[in-house]
């Protein structure tokens, strides 16, 4: 079997030493012969780098590696181009910080590309002169490669100052691409997050983004045919479950095709199929929760979300937006694109698949509701068994051991949402599919909990009134009586005083 390419963003060494490399080169040629200036966004570890670095190798002109790769035939390999490639890798904190290893980065280059420059003047002038000498050495323009672009400014994002002083760093040193034009055959950056071209990307009109491109959503990331055609040795080996797999991992959407996160599937297979959060336990969302908390943010509104086009393309570090972040971070992805009569676009969000929706959620739950406990545990035993009284009791224990201070200097525990918000957490770090404000010909479900062969409609109060009575005016269980499950009414009265359960009703339709 060829090896599993774990941690190995280096297109030659997979192409040389045996490893499972998909086919990505026809996308590169594409995205080549039709621009000169391109911008990607993606979620980390998502094959980024690795993309990146199949670039390098095709302007470098390492045909060698390309045998039975799809650009092969096509690209004209006499001609090679000196490339210049920046990466932040490791934590950056501090505009001196940033600059010095901005520094660093060019001194590289400078030595692979046999130039020398002035490294006495500011970073952004260094820059400069590096791509001027690098074309006049070769005689030929430049080829710039830039990955986590943003890193920087991501790494500094909780102090605002310093995510500002970053960000002013990075816009004067990615000017330099503008303004050295003459000299630049091409130029790529990605990145996690798509700050707005006023922000950061000032002067650059020219950049083409590419991240909701429908004919590059495949740039990165493996499609279903990718999983069971390359991997298909190891599928055998671990007699691997398709549909629990693509349950587990699969989901991301960037308007082509279903995409798996690479990262998952490699460390899966290498783990002889063990299912696992191992994408989400490379690096914590502590941020995105502190957001969540400071905002009272309405958890079940991650399941029914609707944005428009431009908030996607938007990343201010002022004016930070919360969906915007767990969409560009891979908490969320595009469930569907919506093109209304005016021809405006809009976009549904979703979790992308059980690894995100239980781990975000448990996360959450550890985090805001001081949860580390199996509590969900007994929640999903009781849902499954239809015990309801079980399920009341289990209610009752979560709500009393969920800490004072989160009342404090607030008054959450008089609205509904925030009730509904901590069912919804609990719920969904069990992966249950699980909609928030389920829109009814009639009005919205507070709560809809879907599991195989019943489905459990929840509805919140904090003012002592009959839960019951608007769920069944209202014919809020109407919708699902043709999915021939079973359909349980839940009505939950909450004490503002006590911040528990004052009255729980239920019943079978």
């Amino acid at each position: 079997m060829k090896k599993l390419p774990i941690g190995i963003q280096t297109f030659e060494k997979i192409r040389s030493d045996d490893y499972i490399y998909i086919d990505k080169t026809d996308i590169a040629f594409d995205i080549i012969k039709s621009y000169d200036y391109v911008f990607l966004s993606r979620p980390r570890r998502f094959g980024k780098s690795l993309f990146l670095d199949t670039l390098r190798n095709i302007f470098e002109g390492k045909k060698e590696l390309f045998k039975g790769l799809a650009i092969y035939d096509k690209w004209n390999w006499e001609e090679t181009y000196p490339v210049i490639k920046i990466s932040f890798k490791g934590s950056l904190h501090g505009k001196e910080e940033i600059e010095e290893r901005l520094r660093g980065i060019l001194r590289n280059n400078e030595e692979d590309l046999d130039v020398k420059c002035n490294e006495k003047v500011a970073v952004y002038e260094f820059f400069a002169e590096l791509i001027k000498k690098a074309s006049q050495r070769y005689n030929q323009k430049v080829v710039i490669l830039i990955d986590e672009y943003d890193k920087a400014i991501l790494d500094n994002i909780e102090d605002l100052k310093k995510a500002e002083e970053a960000r002013d760093v990075l816009r004067a040193f990615y000017s330099v691409i503008k303004d050295s034009d003459e000299y630049i055959r091409f130029a790529f950056l990605t990145g996690v997050t798509r700050f707005s071209k006023a922000s950061i990307f000032s002067g650059l009109n020219m950049l083409t983004d590419i991240t909701l491109d429908e004919r590059y959503g495949n740039v990165c990331g493996y499609t279903q045919k990718d999983l069971e055609e390359s991997f298909k040795e190891y599928l055998n080996k671990i007699n691997g479950d398709l549909e629990k797999i693509k349950e587990w991992y699969n989901g991301y959407y960037f308007l082509k095709d279903k995409l798996y996160n690479p990262f998952d599937i490699l460390q899966f297979f290498d783990k002889n199929g063990l299912f696992d959060n191992y994408w989400f336990e490379t690096g914590t969302p502590t941020f995105l929760i502190k957001l969540i908390k400071e905002r009272n943010y309405f958890l079940p509104a991650l399941s029914n979300l609707k944005v428009d086009k431009k908030l996607l393309s938007s990343f201010d570090i002022e004016n930070l937006d919360l969906e915007v972040i767990l969409f560009q971070s891979g908490y969320l992805t595009i469930d569907e694109m919506i093109v209304d009569e005016d021809g405006d676009i809009a976009y549904k969000l979703k979790l992308p698949n059980r690894e995100v929706k239980s781990s975000l959620h448990r996360f959450i739950v550890d985090y805001l509701y001081g949860d580390r406990g199996l509590r969900y545990k007994d929640l999903s035993k009781a849902l499954k068994g239809r015990d309801m009284e079980s399920f009341k009791v289990n209610l009752i224990s979560l709500f009393a051991s969920i800490p004072y201070n989160n009342f404090v200097k607030n008054n959450i525990s008089e609205y509904e949402g925030f009730y509904a918000s901590v069912l919804y957490a609990y719920l969904q770090s069990l992966g249950f599919d699980i909609e928030g404000e389920d829109v009814t010909n009639q009005g919205r479900i507070d709560l809809a909990v879907k599991l195989p062969d019943v489905i459990y409609l929840f509805e919140f109060k904090v003012i002592d009134e009959e839960p019951l009575r608007q769920m069944k005016e209202k014919g809020y269980y109407q919708k699902y009586l043709s999915t021939g499950r079973d359909i349980y009414l839940v009505g939950i009265v909450f004490d503002r005083e006590k911040r528990n359960i004052k009255n729980f009703i239920w019943e079978k339709m």
